[in-house]
């Protein structure tokens, strides 16, 4: 089939917006419609696959190192890829969302040597967000990002910015502002398939190359899918096979124990994993939030040396090194304070953890803000000195077994009245700045972004579930929570903010993930204004 073919075949059904015509041209599109040609029944496949090992997890099914794949396992010689220009050092990488230029222009300029460009959790999906996202992207390529702010304050690219890895939205999501077929195509391949149509050769004549962060993978069928992906769309645009290098969050449960399966799913194309801990935890209880045994306390006392945690990263690091891959730690959300004493608390507090991952052998670690870059950098400075990572370290000393991943029972406990008011109060505010699309959001000291809103609202889900807390208390804190933001945020609708909550928290079965449902309230105000 040709290329125009497809291209008629895939519509935007957005209105069009400025500049969005260098984004959505018709050669992009077709390149995107065959990409969605070729995947999209098979991303279905898999979907529905998720939602079957779910149900027979819930039932009963243990979880733990598929026997099919002990082989992979088992296999000592094979090996990822070597590390691509731009990658051999990652010991500081900053994330945060492509559609604010003020934020991406800060990210590049920061010190840290990756910027993660954002499409996921820390951009709230509007069309403007998305398109503008990608717009972000080829400016900053193409060296054009430079601005003036209204208040008349400069932000220029400086000579050596931050290596651009980009996150597209996870294979559960779908864009329903591009249809193929009549069908909404799949987000991910909207947010991949447009960035590397129009920046892949560019990175690559720039030094670099097309490089991605993969989010939400479950098992390795789903690495596979993507790196079936990458072939295609190398093929298609005559660039060599193996050029892509894609780092993947661990950030659900079952994907833990395939960590050496989806390394080896994307050998050619693979940079390493990184530890996700927050879309972690909120896996962990989507998966046995109704079993009792996995009743977590507050989020703030899960900590990352918790026995599971512990077991979580410190497979991933011999996981990775094992294979020569990177191991990448969590983020560091905190947002430094104008306040002295605060401000020095909340460093202290990521040098700490910064120190922690170094020791344990990550080759380097996430940030939220420019601010905290420095604190990473030396933290690993320290441990790295003048090498690039420490992938020599192969922590033949850990052997972690089925049972140290799941051993939630240890910290178990009950929520403290303050755990659910905070629960509810981030949860409320995160819904109210993802409506008005905003997906990084600066609350209570922290930059958040929507895995910290999947985690409230999921605890307080499992904490009703197994009457540890009862519903007349939740109601009192979502009254008063939302009282408060309407005086904080009078243009705040209220009312949306709280059938979200009450709709992805307060229902017997669980919602996989309160996008979808906030998505679909975007879609709705889309239509009234264009009507």
């Amino acid at each position: 089939m040709t290329t125009s073919a497809l291209t008629r075949r895939v519509r935007v059904l957005a209105s069009a917006g400025d500049r969005h015509e260098e984004i959505l041209t018709p050669a992009a599109l077709g390149f995107l419609g065959r990409l969605v040609d070729a995947f999209a029944a098979r991303r279905q496949w898999l979907l529905k696959e998720r939602r079957r090992r779910a149900i027979r997890l819930a039932t009963g099914t243990p979880l733990g190192f598929p026997v099919a794949t002990a082989a992979v396992r088992g296999e000592p010689s094979w090996r990822v890829a070597p590390p691509a220009p731009g990658l051999s050092d990652r010991r500081v990488e900053i994330t945060g969302p492509p559609a604010d230029r003020r934020m991406a222009v800060n990210a590049l300029n920061s010190g840290a040597r990756v910027w993660m460009a954002d499409f996921e959790d820390a951009t709230s999906p509007t069309w403007e967000n998305v398109i503008g996202g990608q717009l972000t992207l080829l400016d900053a390529i193409e060296r054009r990002i430079d601005f003036t702010s209204p208040e008349g304050k400069r932000y220029a690219l400086r000579d050596d910015p931050a290596t651009i890895v980009v996150r597209p939205r996870g294979w559960h999501l779908e864009e329903h502002h591009l249809e193929f077929d009549g069908l909404p195509v799949p987000a991910s391949l909207v947010d991949f398939g447009l960035y590397f149509f129009h920046c892949a050769q560019r990175q690559i004549d720039a030094g670099h190359g097309p490089y991605f962060y993969l989010p939400k993978l479950e098992n390795h069928y789903e690495a596979r899918l993507w790196n079936d992906v990458f072939v295609l769309a190398q093929d298609l645009l005559g660039i060599p096979r193996g050029t892509v290098r894609a780092t993947v969050l661990i950030e659900t449960i079952t994907a833990a124990f395939e960590m050496e399966e989806i390394l080896y799913e994307l050998r050619e194309h693979s940079s390493g994993l990184n530890a996700g801990r927050w879309d972690y935890l909120f896996s962990l209880i989507k998966t046995f939030g109704h079993r009792t045994d996995f009743l977590l306390p507050d989020r703030a006392q899960v900590t990352m040396t918790a026995p599971f945690m512990r077991a979580y990263t410190e497979l991933l690091v011999r996981t990775c090194h094992r294979r020569g891959a990177h191991a990448i730690g969590g983020m560091a959300a905190q947002v430094p304070s104008r306040d002295p004493e605060a401000n020095a608390a909340a460093l202290a507090k990521v040098r700490l953890d910064k120190e922690r991952e170094a020791e344990d052998g990550f080759d380097g670690s996430w940030v939220a803000h420019p601010g905290l870059v420095r604190t990473c950098r030396d933290a690993f400075d320290a441990v790295l000195e003048e090498r690039p990572d420490q992938r020599h370290r192969t922590r033949e000393d850990v052997a972690v077994t089925a049972p140290d991943l799941l051993s939630v029972r240890r910290i178990s406990g009950p929520p403290t009245e303050e755990g659910v008011r905070t629960n509810v109060a981030v949860a409320l505010r995160y819904f109210d700045a993802w409506l008005r699309g905003q997906g990084a959001v600066a609350l209570y000291g922290l930059m958040e972004d929507a895995a910290t809103a999947e985690i409230a609202r999921v605890q307080i889900w499992q904490w009703l579930r197994h009457r540890v807390i009862d519903r007349a208390t939740v109601l009192r804190h979502l009254d008063a929570e939302l009282a408060s933001l309407g005086a904080e945020f009078p243009w705040a609708d209220l009312d949306a903010v709280r059938r979200l909550f009450e709709e992805t928290t307060l229902t017997p079965e669980l919602p996989a993930f309160f996008t979808p449902p906030a998505y679909a309230r975007h879609l709705v105000r889309t239509s009234e204004d264009r009507a």
